[in-house]
């Protein structure tokens, strides 16, 4: 029987070099934090724009936090003022409360009118861990890939499954609650993969060339919903162009 991250990592390179337009490339044991820079300094919220009713920093950790007197009535982001066009890789530690919403956005942008808010691809987080992992497009083309899926977005926006990262619960019994986890996206071409925990939770191939996105703005976001907390700290990128 194949290990099943030995079986994630042969499922990756495969589809990574089957008729896509993604770089055949994936990061070794020995390589993995060379070339990554911090774009979050522990102490400040320098370079980030957002709303400070709802996010601050303490003890080195990014803090986003919703109580009963600041319900939301849309989702507000905190964005990294620095576009990251083409490709890069990053790793951020996140810990959610158990009712809480978040995601990391990339290759996202503005919505006019509205500081805080941006469309674009997330890399789904929540505490019930019904959606972690997951590709969502906030404000677009919507469910791109589920936990567990590999698809291929075709024009108009349609995702079709072309295969398997692994079973959705099985890929979440490494996600513990309340704990800090360690989120991975790896973003090449038109290739999209979302790690959790070093397991692979959802890959997109994004052939929809006409909604496709290749560069924009790094956010994360506190969610519509109840009083909820998300936590990141350790934010660093590595550039791939």
């Amino acid at each position: 029987m194949i290990n099943f991250r030995f079986k994630q990592v042969i499922i990756l390179l495969i589809v990574l070099c089957f008729k896509t337009e993604a770089y055949c490339q994936f990061p070794t044991e020995g390589n993995q934090e060379d070339g990554f820079v911090s774009i979050f300094d522990g102490k400040t919220l320098d370079g980030w724009t957002g709303d400070p009713v709802y996010w601050r920093v303490e003890d080195g950790v990014m803090i986003g936090e919703i109580t009963p007197e600041t319900i939301v009535k849309e989702n507000t982001f905190i964005i990294y003022d620095k576009p990251i066009d083409r490709d890069f890789e990053l790793k951020v530690l996140y810990r959610v409360s158990p009712e809480g919403n978040s995601g990391i956005n990339y290759r996202s942008e503005r919505i006019e009118g509205k500081p805080f808010a941006l469309r674009g691809y997330q890399s789904d987080i929540d505490g019930k861990n019904r959606w972690t992992g997951q590709n969502y497009e906030e404000k677009g083309r919507k469910f791109l890939a589920l936990r567990g899926q590999i698809s291929r977005v075709e024009a108009g926006g349609k995702p079709n499954v072309i295969g398997k990262t692994g079973d959705k619960e099985e890929l979440a019994l490494d996600i513990k609650p309340n704990e800090w986890q360690e989120c991975h996206l790896i973003i090449r071409n038109n290739v999209m993969i979302h790690m959790v925990n070093k397991q692979i939770m959802s890959m997109v191939i994004d052939d929809d060339i006409e909604n496709r996105k290749f560069g924009g703005l790094i956010g994360v976001q506190v969610h519509v919903g109840p009083p909820m907390t998300i936590e990141y700290k350790d934010f660093r990128i590595k550039r791939m162009d």
